[in-house]
């Protein structure tokens, strides 16, 4: 691929064991400190922790969110394609994108979106788990819809929205991503991210995209045996994956605390990487 752009950094602020008090008071000290992106995550219970924490939904906080903010982008890592119509999904999205816009600015909306995985989720909210491979179809089918939908709304959306899509499946996955997404979300160590980037590149060359029109994500994480605290191992992280031409970073908090000691350490060396 061709890496282009400067690093951007990420906070999933993980809308679990925490009070939204607590989560907004978080979202307005992380864009104080500089953050590019917030995202939270469409889920209905804690994916750990205490399984029956207090938990958040993944829409109504990002409203809120639009309100409440003035300059980072906004979004889910990821929304998940199978909780809504596609074409009410495609109008929430209009909307937040209006909510979020400032002086006559645009909107500062993301989509990430993905195919699901979280069963209970399904179970409890009485949705069709499926198959793996039945989801990615669905996921698939409704991003044309989602497009198609955003071209007809009064008003439209004030940009382009950006698509971003999670998920590292190689056959379809990738393909997804070549054909519709902006931003191409993975995990993984460095040289996990860059085969999934070579690969992409060929999709991208199969459906007729420009490799370098998506921006590549990842998450960031302490190396394996090491602890979160270890706010050292965050950047130099970053940089293995910024090496083989990821530019958008983005490293999760939990409640109820947020330590944003890994922010902190992120953005210094994105800011050292500016100059």
């Amino acid at each position: 691929m061709s890496a282009t752009g400067s690093a951007r950094i990420g906070v999933q602020i993980q809308p679990q064991h925490a009070t939204y008090a607590q989560i907004r008071r978080t979202c307005a000290r992380l864009e104080e400190m500089g953050v590019d992106v917030l995202f939270n995550w469409d889920h209905f219970f804690p994916l750990y922790g205490d399984p029956d924490g207090a938990h958040f939904e993944c829409w109504t906080m990002l409203g809120a969110w639009a309100e409440a903010t003035e300059r980072v982008e906004i979004g889910a890592l990821v929304t998940c394609n199978s909780y809504r119509n596609p074409q009410l999904l495609a109008d929430m999205a209009r909307t937040v994108d209006h909510v979020s816009a400032r002086e006559d600015g645009p909107g500062r909306l993301v989509l990430g979106i993905g195919s699901g995985w979280f069963e209970r989720d399904y179970d409890e909210y009485g949705y069709e788990f499926g198959t793996a491979g039945g989801r990615l179809d669905a996921l698939a089918r409704d991003l044309p819809i989602i497009e198609r939908r955003w071209e007809s709304l009064n008003p439209a959306p004030t940009r382009k929205i950006p698509v971003l899509v999670g998920g590292g499946g190689e056959k379809k996955t990738l393909r997804i991503v070549a054909e519709h997404a902006d931003i191409w979300h993975g995990f993984g160590d460095a040289a996990t991210v860059a085969h999934k980037h070579a690969v992409l590149d060929e999709w991208c060359g199969t459906v007729g995209r420009d490799p370098s029109a998506i921006e590549r994500s990842a998450g960031v994480s302490p190396k394996p045996g090491r602890l979160p605290e270890d706010v050292e191992d965050y950047a130099a992280g970053a940089q293995e994956l910024y090496d083989v031409g990821t530019r958008l970073f983005t490293v999760g908090l939990n409640g109820p605390d947020h330590d944003a000691g890994p922010v902190r350490d992120l953005l210094a060396w994105r800011d050292a990487l500016r100059g």
